[in-house]
């Protein structure tokens, strides 16, 4: 091992280690940029899954990471929506097939722990790539450097710094970039189970009254789950012993896996939906839940993070290649350009789905009623819904198009 001291001194330093925090240190390390990716070396446990589809398929084969990542998670070729409201106006069951828009699946659904642990392995061998295990405690943003002082006393500088350490982020303070949030009547409970029945690759939704329950393809005869309900009524689920809570999903699953065993973990996660008003300033750009987070609905999530990681990347790229600064105002209000209507379009779009589902308005149920039906009756709209879905077809990043980025 080499006695000389680890370099301080890099072109982006990447805050945050989730998936989000990995994928952008990889790729801008991938791009040519000295890189740091800044987090504690601890985590904690994470049964949640991630369903990747689309252009995030694309993101990670473009990558060369692709097949490890779909090796470990289940894919997706249906999507099975069921109106469990039991109301006077029930929306029709819809159901989404890949193959009518000639893909073999949607993507894979894959458990973040793991994910995780796959985007770790590469981020450790990556060149231009230092890895420090330390959280930022304070964080000076110039006209010249972001100067990042860290637990362990050493001091990090970068022209750019990508915030990606989650809806608290301390960058984002720093930055002075202020959010929009709301919260929502609901709490999600969140586990794995085992059934003897194969999923078949479907991935069913069921809409109750408070929210959606949903059941995922997970490699084997296995299933996540997320369930979303009262604050209240998560919280009594969550204490249920195992074999009670098992029978309470088979029964709101009306039976279709057969006898469920619930696996160890679970969690209650409070629901609330943030934007950013700003995805970038002061050498801070912002991706992933430092920007924006809503309900686990339509599995948007870490989907609409990997578009803001592409988008960014894309961009710094193009301001290197024009000896521009790359962290400079010019670049980040190009990023918040490039951001904007997704984000926005995606997180209004959960939160009006979300709402409808609630509403005990006849209006409200009928129309949502009606917008199902169409789904189903006309081929060509149902296809747009499950492109756009996907990846939207507007601003679409060139790594998600197939497109890779060339090194600076």
């Amino acid at each position: 091992m080499s006695d000389l001291p680890a370099p301080t001194s890099f072109d982006v330093a990447v805050v945050g280690a989730g998936p989000a925090g990995l994928a952008a240190a990889f790729l801008l390390a991938r791009c040519g940029f000295t890189t740091a990716l800044v987090a504690p070396a601890t985590r904690p446990d994470d049964v949640r899954t991630t369903a990747l589809l689309g252009g995030s398929v694309t993101f990670f084969r473009t990558l060369g990471l692709w097949n490890e990542i779909a090796a470990a998670g289940a894919d997706l070729a249906v999507m099975r929506l069921v109106d469990d409201t039991g109301r006077l106006f029930r929306a029709p069951e819809a159901t989404f097939r890949a193959a009518e828009i000639g893909l073999d699946s949607f993507g894979v659904n894959i458990v973040n722990s793991t994910l995780t642990r796959i985007l770790d392995g590469h981020v450790a061998t990556a060149k231009s790539l230092t890895r420090i295990e330390a959280a930022v405690e304070t964080a000076e943003l110039t006209d010249e450097a972001a100067r990042l002082t860290l637990s362990d006393g050493r001091v990090v500088t970068a022209k750019l710094a990508v915030a990606a350490d989650g809806k608290k982020s301390r960058l984002r303070e720093a930055a002075g970039i202020e959010t929009t949030a709301w919260a929502h009547p609901q709490s999600a409970l969140v586990l794995n189970l085992s059934h003897p029945v194969p999923h078949g690759f479907v991935s069913t939704e069921f809409h109750g009254p408070h929210g959606p329950y949903v059941l995922v393809p997970l490699p084997g005869n296995r299933s996540s789950v997320v369930l979303i309900e009262t604050p209240e009524e998560a919280e009594r689920l969550k204490g249920l012993d195992d074999a009670a809570l098992a029978l309470e999903l088979e029964r709101r699953a009306h039976s279709i896996l057969g006898r469920f065993t619930v696996e160890p973990g679970r969690q209650v996660w409070p629901l609330a939906s943030m934007m950013a008003k700003s995805h970038g300033a002061k050498r801070v750009a912002l991706v992933g839940e430092a920007a924006h987070t809503f309900p686990p609905i339509g599995a948007q999530g870490l989907n609409l993070s990997l578009r803001d990681i592409a988008s960014l990347a894309e961009i710094v790229v193009e301001a290197a290649r024009a000896k521009a600064d790359i962290g400079g105002e010019a670049t980040l209000r190009a990023y918040e350009r490039s951001r904007r209507l997704d984000v926005e379009t995606r997180t209004r779009g959960v939160d009006i789905a979300n709402r409808a589902l609630l509403s005990d308005l006849l209006p409200v149920q009928a129309i949502r009623s009606a917008g199902f039906a169409l789904a189903n009756a006309i081929g060509p709209l149902r296809r747009r819904m499950m492109r756009e879905g996907l990846t939207p077809t507007w601003s679409t990043p060139r790594l998600m198009r197939g497109l890779d980025i060339a090194a600076v």
